[in-house]
């Protein structure tokens, strides 16, 4: 498990991120660090590849663009611009429909979509305290992949703005993503 790290006592910010001469990368989820894990396996960047193609196959020209780690998500709350964001987060993979959430380093604000492919050493993080934070920020659909398990767990928002129950996909389905009409995943090719 990835357990976040303290310089000092206060809340780090995006800013404090791109100052830091640390090579490190790091992500934030209310101030608090979290040191990234080494690289990716193979197995994980070979499901983040097949999911990555099928989505920009679909893509096309069209006004929403996948974009892959490293890729900075910015997701400031009440009060907080991009520069002192608390919450900047390297999903894995993520949906951006607004060309105005982006600039040089990433972007801010939610995206429509964030998926998350699971290893051992950041399944609580993205379980618990990246779950909350996308739901907090209003990211309206969250995938988080279990590799091993060859299934993908669907975070859609609510009415009440708030992840319901999860829909399950396995290795045989192929799948739905709400938030871009008419696209569907086929998880044949994801888990090969």
């Amino acid at each position: 498990m990835v357990e976040p790290l303290r310089k000092y006592d206060s809340e780090y910010t995006y800013e404090d991120l791109v100052q830091s001469t640390d090579d490190a990368r790091w992500e934030l989820i209310d101030g608090v660090p979290f040191d990234m894990s080494p690289a990716p396996t193979r197995r994980h960047q070979e499901i983040s590849r097949a999911l990555f193609r099928q989505f920009d196959s679909f893509l096309q020209n069209a006004p929403c663009q996948m974009y892959y780690a490293p890729f900075d998500v910015r997701l400031p709350k009440d009060g907080e611009d991009a520069a002192s964001a608390t919450t900047v987060v390297e999903p894995d993979l993520v949906l951006i429909c607004d060309s105005q959430q982006l600039d040089e380093r990433g972007s801010v604000g939610p995206p429509r979509l964030i998926v998350e492919i699971l290893s051992p050493s950041t399944i609580t993080k993205d379980l618990r305290e990246k779950l909350h934070a996308y739901e907090h920020a209003g990211v309206a659909e969250y995938w988080v992949v279990w590799p091993d398990e060859r299934y993908i767990m669907v975070f859609t928002l609510n009415e009440q703005q708030s992840y319901g129950t999860p829909t399950l996909y396995t290795s045989e389905d192929k799948g739905a993503v709400t938030v871009v009409p008419g696209l569907v995943i086929n998880l044949r090719e994801v888990f090969v």
